[in-house]
């Protein structure tokens, strides 16, 4: 399957693993977000269908959030970078680079 992607999100299935994950980036001149999930098969299925890509991103945030990282010019609220679930993050970037290589 070929990753579904929106203005600021991009979703991906790693066949290997039967895992699905989606990431939310915002860059701008005050800085860049980046927030990464697992989410389910069926929130995978309904990505896309919204006209409205912020009902898609805020379909993501209500999965399992696996890593986030804030960097803007107005700070973050905690650390720039927190990693919630290592192994979920691992394997959304494995399933990341599979897709490249495709």
């Amino acid at each position: 399957m070929k990753p579904k992607k929106g203005n600021n999100w991009t979703a991906y299935y790693d066949p290997d693993t039967k895992r699905f994950f989606a990431e939310i980036i915002y860059t701008s001149r005050e800085g860049r977000e980046q927030y990464n999930y697992e989410i389910t098969k069926d929130l995978y299925n309904r990505l896309g269908t919204f006209r409205d890509d912020v009902v898609n991103e805020r379909l993501i945030h209500t999965a399992k959030r696996t890593y986030s990282f804030e960097n803007t010019m107005y700070g973050t609220l905690g650390p720039e970078r927190v990693v919630w679930d290592e192994e979920a993050n691992e394997a959304m970037h494995k399933a990341v680079q599979k897709q490249k290589k495709k």
